[in-house]
């Protein structure tokens, strides 16, 4: 159940992120979903070097804010690094 959960905000975050990103991001549904969860965990690993979890929470809207901004910068570095997306 955890990796359907993760699928599915994974494809949120993904689907938001290609939303606000300045210009067209053209991937499907799948590669939406990848792009999620690297972003959330970009941003987890960034937010665990600032500020290290003391307690799990299933859900923190920081967290899925972040999530967001953890995938734009995976297609800012995709798109600007690595000539992809």
């Amino acid at each position: 159940m955890h990796i359907v959960r993760m699928l599915i905000v994974g494809l949120i975050v993904g689907i938001l992120a290609r939303f606000f990103y300045p210009g067209a991001v053209h991937m499907g549904l799948i590669l939406s979903a990848v792009l999620g969860i690297a972003g959330s965990l970009l941003a987890g690993f960034v937010g665990n070097m600032f500020q290290p979890a003391v307690a799990r929470q299933p859900f923190h809207p920081a967290g899925f804010l972040y999530s967001i901004l953890g995938a734009i910068v995976v297609i800012f570095i995709a798109r600007h690094f690595f000539h992809l997306v």
